[in-house]
């Protein structure tokens, strides 16, 4: 998918001319081929495929598993086109960002938001990655615990995977578990000091999302085959205003499934050729598109109606086939697994634009052990206790989250298309940043609205009791 060439293209001599020209950036950035110490590393550049798989898992994430309710709200016909069309969305706004960044010579999203508004911009790109990634991190936390060791709601008890196969232990408690699943995953991912370091981790996250889709399609075809599956809804069902308003709660989570804007320039920076960047977020958007209609597809036309808010919610019961329990407790554990592979990438960004945040006059991050170790330590111990401790985090993700994630994806990068600062904008881009901001405001107003209009719904005392 594409939507222009971005012009000039950049080799890989005028990649390090930007970076000796920028020294001076208050941006955290990563040294790519010359350390500290003055001597020169091993590193001569990421790879295409590294570079596909590091963007792609930024990309899919939790949000994959919210698509199929999509489809029961919107229909099959316009849910995929939806998916298509928010893709396409997100390569626009993308490609400005990097066009933007090149026409000032900056090389991060921080720099290009510092380069258009000042330190206010820059501040706030860092506040909303900061919000948006420490709310997603939080809530893989809860999901790791919930799937693992299962969670109670309302009374109910819902097993987790251990808890299924070995009944219930101490060790298999949700705080044990978490505390294994920080100690021994989370912190030594989390300790490299360069993002192409997760490129294997990243193909193997990528890999175990592609195995919940082959066994969801999988699922699905044979209950096609053996006729127990219902002709789903084409279309929605328009039938008032609440159900019009609903149809725009979708773009925030459409949004919130593609978000990887904070880490297009890192990937970028670390690159052997960054005039690659562009092939690697179309590939990307591509594989993660495919990825998407085929779970939403799926996904929809394996439970219908019955369809939840978490689709993985829905592998809690007999599917009607074979091995229903083995393939139930497959799908959750390459699930976990896959978030838990997901969650040092996101982290990556968090620390990097906290440290923009807090210590911007500092050296690089990389250089200082010190300061690193201790954000490390700091913001992993956050994300457990809040974990551990918040349970209930879902609702005020749902209103801090998506709303910094729809700031980092459209209403950012259109901004600074209409300030064009280096009046390179032309005016296919000045009408694309306009229908940007205007769907992101409107959409998430009305999300905002219903989720609070939910809140006090959950909390208004029953007419019955």
């Amino acid at each position: 998918m594409t939507i222009r060439n971005i012009s000039p293209v950049e080799n890989k001599s005028s990649r390090k001319s930007r970076h000796l020209h920028h020294e001076d950036e208050k941006v955290p950035l990563l040294p790519t081929k010359r350390e500290e110490d003055g001597g020169f590393s091993e590193f001569n550049g990421a790879s295409f495929a590294g570079a596909v798989f590091n963007l792609s898992t930024t990309i899919v994430g939790a949000g994959i598993m919210s698509l199929p309710a999509t489809m029961k709200l919107l229909g099959l016909v316009p849910g995929i086109l939806m998916i298509i069309f928010v893709a396409f969305l997100t390569e626009a706004s993308i490609e400005m960002l990097i066009r933007y960044s090149r026409a000032g010579k900056t090389n991060s999203y921080a720099a290009v938001m510092g380069d258009t508004f000042g330190k206010i911009g820059r501040m706030l790109l860092q506040i909303c990655v900061v919000v948006n990634n420490l709310g997603v991190m939080i809530v893989y936390m809860i999901i790791i615990g919930d799937v693992l060791s299962g969670t109670s709601a309302s009374g109910v008890h819902h097993s987790g995977v251990l808890e299924g196969w070995f009944g219930e232990q101490w060790w298999n408690g949700r705080a044990v578990v978490l505390l294994v699943t920080t100690l021994c995953i989370f912190a030594p991912l989390t300790c490299f000091k360069r993002v192409d370091s997760l490129k294997y981790t990243s193909a193997l996250s990528v890999g175990l999302a592609v195995v919940f889709v082959v066994i969801t399609a999988g699922i699905a075809i044979v209950k096609l085959l053996n006729g127990s599956i219902p002709m789903p809804k084409l279309f929605p069902s328009l039938t008032d205003l609440a159900s019009i308003s609903n149809i725009f709660t979708v773009v925030p989570v459409l949004v919130t499934s593609y978000i990887c804007h904070y880490n297009v320039h890192t990937i970028e920076n670390e690159l052997e050729d960054a005039s690659q960047i562009q092939p690697i977020v179309q590939t990307s958007l591509a594989l993660c598109s495919t990825i998407y209609v085929t779970t939403s597809l799926f996904g929809f036309l394996l439970f219908g109606d019955s369809t939840l808010d978490d689709v993985l919610a829905n592998f809690d019961s007999n599917l009607g086939i074979p091995y229903s329990g083995l393939l139930n407790d497959v799908v959750r554990v390459s699930y976990a697994l896959h978030i838990m592979l997901v969650f040092p990438i996101i982290f990556f960004a968090l620390r990097l634009n906290l440290d923009g945040l807090l210590f911007p006059s500092s050296r690089p991050l990389s250089s200082d052990n010190r300061r690193f170790g201790t954000m490390t330590i700091i913001l992993l111990s956050v994300i457990f206790l809040a974990a551990n401790f918040i349970p209930s985090i879902w609702d005020a993700f749902q209103l801090t989250g998506a709303t910094a994630t729809v700031f980092i994806g459209f209403i950012f990068p259109a901004a600074i298309a209409l300030r064009d600062p280096h009046s390179i904008a032309t005016k296919w881009d000045k009408i694309i940043s306009v229908f940007m901001i205007a769907l992101a405001v409107l959409s998430n107003s009305i999300a905002i609205c219903s989720d609070i209009f939910a809140l006090f719904q959950k909390s208004k005392p029953s007419p019955w009791s």
